[in-house]
């Protein structure tokens, strides 16, 4: 595949998650709603889009909870069929549980929502006593190791060096700067600032192609290579391919995400990859100059 510049997700691609972001998002639902899914139902609210900001995507999975208990007739699968139908992401879900059970039985689980506590337990599971002190500024509400700290690294540091020699190297993530912060400098990824797209820096979030075509011309590239580990990832690419015709993009599925083996393979090829690695260390014999 000939490019002239690499773009790398965060999560699934340099850094493993499953026992920290995903963990702490079935976790958030337990501890304020005392049940939850189990961890690998969160792929398919992945996979129907739009979720790529974890906050956003444990709302989604409480709000489901909380359906379920007034008659949502609906397992995970069938569930986010319908999100994905309604439009994606938390409108998506919202508008989910509103068809399926009218105004009213909608009204009650939508009171019975808690936005700000779930994301305030959230950041406490995920960043620990210290770091949530650090970053949200005050004490959390109960203290907690961090699950930020059972993240292990993906991305081998002779494939990093290899990209970052060969080519401009951007980063695009769903993470806050801060938090995005600190798995490149576990990952040893030294990205200006200019070259990164974090939660902080646009509403939009994947898969609007913005981030990734601005990544682009601030490089000044002709062609990308975009490796991410949803579908929306490749989505974005995608996107941006149809946005920006004075540039070709490249959506390339990484397989140490949440989608592994043939499915993993079969869902990347039906969302537009136009290739899929086992993981990011194999990007660089995939990649060359044109």
């Amino acid at each position: 595949m000939r490019v002239d510049a690499v773009v790398l997700d965060v999560d699934g691609v340099l850094v493993d998650v499953a026992e920290s972001y995903r963990r702490a998002v079935v976790e958030s639902v337990d501890r304020v709603y005392g049940e939850t899914v189990p961890r690998d139902a969160l792929q398919p609210f992945k996979d129907a889009g739009g979720f790529n900001n974890d906050w956003e995507l444990t709302d989604a999975v409480a709000l489901y909870v909380l359906a379920r208990r007034r008659g949502l007739d609906a397992d995970v699968d069938e569930f986010t069929d319908a999100v994905a139908a309604n439009g994606t992401g938390l409108a998506g879900a919202r508008a989910a549980i509103r068809d399926a059970l009218g105004d009213d039985a909608a009204d009650d689980v939508e009171s019975a929502w808690q936005p700000d506590r779930l994301r305030d337990v959230f950041q406490a599971l995920y960043l620990g006593t210290d770091r949530y002190r650090e970053l949200e500024g005050g004490d959390p509400p109960f203290d907690a190791p961090g699950f930020i700290n059972d993240e292990p690294v993906l991305a081998d540091p002779a494939a990093l060096d290899d990209l970052t020699e060969r080519f401009p190297v951007c980063v695009l993530t769903g993470r806050p700067a801060a938090e995005a912060d600190i798995a490149l400098d576990r990952v040893g990824l030294d990205v200006p600032d200019d070259r990164r797209f974090t939660m902080d820096d646009w509403d939009e979030g994947k898969p609007h192609p913005r981030a990734l075509t601005t990544l682009a011309e601030r490089v000044g590239a002709e062609r990308v290579a975009f490796a991410g580990d949803t579908l929306d990832d490749v989505r974005t690419a995608v996107n941006a391919d149809a946005a920006d015709p004075e540039r070709i993009y490249y959506g390339v599925g990484v397989l140490t995400g949440g989608l592994r083996g043939r499915e993993g393979r079969d869902k990347y090829a039906a969302a537009g990859a136009s290739a899929v690695v086992d993981d990011v260390n194999d990007l660089p014999d995939l990649l060359e100059r044109p």
